[in-house]
């Protein structure tokens, strides 16, 4: 019963390191991801320094940078603390191994002892011709040739055992240097952390005397945002009458005589087509592609504290991400063009339909797609505008009927 439970405790340790020999795999393609993203923001951050005077724009870079080795850190503890109990595992793996080879090599002994004492072929002819029987005889045959092959299967299985053990060995001992070079790598993106810190305390003291500048910059900004985002609201509750409409005329001509229902401006009613669109859009929740290619989040969702000045609140219907010139915008899931909408002679946007929920794609200079269109995921929509000051700012937005949702909930590693 002792070596059934022993067997089966360590057959659930050998089950929880493939576990954590693939968690460890997915992290460290996420550490690859978060170091890539770090690349491509300091390339941005060195091209906005040479190109801006605005100090606001390179805070932003900053700390995003910064919030991007937060994570690269705190990736590796994760790493370093699953390789510390692989390693944890392995140990108590050869300490059962070195229980056992003891034992085994200590009862090998004793039978090697037994059978040199027992060893001449006369002690060995007389045990068999002093059988009464020739039964007995025979199952005094079968007794020798048996106690000979354990005992060779018991020399095969010390140094089988002796083999898993070097195994082991090897394995921690490699463990050991690739823990020793996380802690390592670990400590140098602490000081590299540090390092950005202290250059954006310096950023952010070299910018204080610019505070009505930036109060006035906000606000005119805001105003346009809130100008924006009503007529954006208007075509949702346009999008979702029109699609209140087809939906009763189904229901008219499938059901003649079926009672009227009530329909709104705020609440689409989701057709038995439409309703899996929005099922599977639902569905995919956390794993949607991002809206470009790569880019990195400037401006958050919700209502926002200015980089500098705290006190200054930003509010923000969707996410803004910053991107590299030329870029497009591309759609984060199938569904139907219910709008191209021109916001300025330079400033256009895409609504998409995703059953009941809807996708918008604003700060496009050219579009590529015409209202009526059904797009795949990941279709180009149209190219982002790169405004006066170089920056190339894609902003996205997404909501179930006209209540808007945070995109980082939908996007995957946002």
């Amino acid at each position: 019963m002792r070596k059934f439970l022993l067997s089966l405790f360590f057959l659930s340790l050998t089950s929880v390191i493939w576990g954590q020999e693939s968690q460890q795999e997915k992290l460290e393609k996420r550490k690859a991801e978060i170091q890539q993203e770090i690349l491509d923001n300091e390339k941005l951050l060195q091209s906005v320094k040479k190109k801006e005077k605005s100090a606001v724009s390179v805070i932003i870079l900053q700390n995003n940078k910064i919030k991007l080795k937060e994570k690269l850190i705190h990736t590796t503890e994760k790493q370093s603390k699953i390789l510390g109990n692989d390693m944890y595992i392995n140990q108590m793996k050869m300490n059962k191994l070195n229980r056992e080879l003891v034992i085994l090599k200590e009862d090998y002994a004793k039978m090697i002892l037994k059978s040199y004492k027992s060893r001449s072929e006369q002690s060995r002819a007389m045990f068999l011709l002093s059988s009464e029987n020739f039964l007995q005889a025979y199952k005094r045959a079968q007794y020798m040739k048996q106690y000979t092959s354990y005992r060779k299967m018991q020399g095969e299985e010390i140094n089988s055992k002796t083999n898993e053990l070097v195994g082991y060995n090897e394995k921690l001992n490699t463990q050991k240097v690739a823990k020793k070079k996380l802690l390592a790598e670990n400590n140098k993106e602490r000081l590299s952390l540090e390092k950005e810190k202290r250059e954006q305390l310096k950023l952010v003291s070299s910018i204080k005397k610019d505070k009505k500048k930036i109060t006035s910059d906000i606000k005119k900004k805001q105003q346009e945002s809130r100008t924006i985002d009503r007529q954006i609201d208007r075509l949702i509750r346009e999008a979702i009458a029109e699609a209140n409409r087809k939906a009763a005329s189904e229901n008219a001509k499938a059901n003649p005589n079926a009672p009227v229902a009530a329909y709104t401006s705020s609440k689409i009613v989701l057709t038995a087509e439409s309703k899996i669109l929005a099922d599977n859009f639902r569905a995919n929740r956390g794993k949607l592609p991002w809206p470009v290619e790569k880019g990195y989040v400037s401006l958050g969702y919700g209502d926002q504290a200015h980089p500098v000045y705290p006190s200054l609140v930003i509010h923000n219907s969707g996410v803004e991400i910053t991107t590299d010139q030329g870029a497009t915008a591309r759609a984060v899931f199938g569904g139907e063009v219910t709008s191209v909408i021109v916001l300025s002679p330079v400033n256009k946007a895409v609504m998409i339909q995703h059953g009941d929920c809807f996708t918008v794609y604003q700060n496009l200079s050219s579009v590529s797609v015409s209202k009526g269109d059904k797009v795949n995921i990941k279709q180009s929509l149209g190219r982002i505008r790169t405004n006066g000051e170089g920056k190339t700012i894609l902003k996205f937005t997404i909501s179930q009927n006209t209540t808007y949702n945070n995109p980082a909930s939908w996007l995957f590693n946002m």
